[in-house]
């Protein structure tokens, strides 16, 4: 997998023109971040056996592919932190719009679930 971390990394220098080396100094945040988001929505997907499960979890190795190249050494520990974060905050969403008594509380959650999860997959590439 070498290989295909140094093409994803190369991708990001492109996609991301700023700071050292091309990427921008703080992408790797974005990335602990929808890494986390795209965990919680796969594990509340197998709680539901939902058969999108796989494509979010393929989302996800991407992600945490992007992640790993991008992510300075002496910021391993809080993108770690910030991806546990991220990941309670969408399944608390996730939680909300599926077992909530309030129909507008729920719909409200669902959408912004939707909204966290698009924004992170339109970061993939494909």
């Amino acid at each position: 997998m070498g290989a295909l971390r140094k093409a994803i990394a190369a991708l990001a220098v492109v996609a991301f023109p700023s700071g050292p080396l091309g990427a921008a100094p703080d992408i790797f945040w974005t990335f602990a971040g929808c890494t986390g988001r795209l965990s919680a929505l796969m594990e509340h997907q197998w709680l539901m056996s939902d058969p999108a499960s796989d494509r979010t979890k393929a989302q996800r190795a991407a992600m945490m592919t992007l992640l790993e190249a991008t992510t300075p050494a002496e910021q391993l520990r809080p993108a770690l932190s910030h991806r546990i974060q991220a990941k309670e905050a969408q399944a608390r969403l996730l939680t909300r719009a599926t077992f909530n008594d309030d129909p507008d509380d729920a719909d409200w959650a669902l959408r912004r679930s939707e909204a966290e999860i698009a924004a992170c997959v339109g970061l993939l590439l494909g």
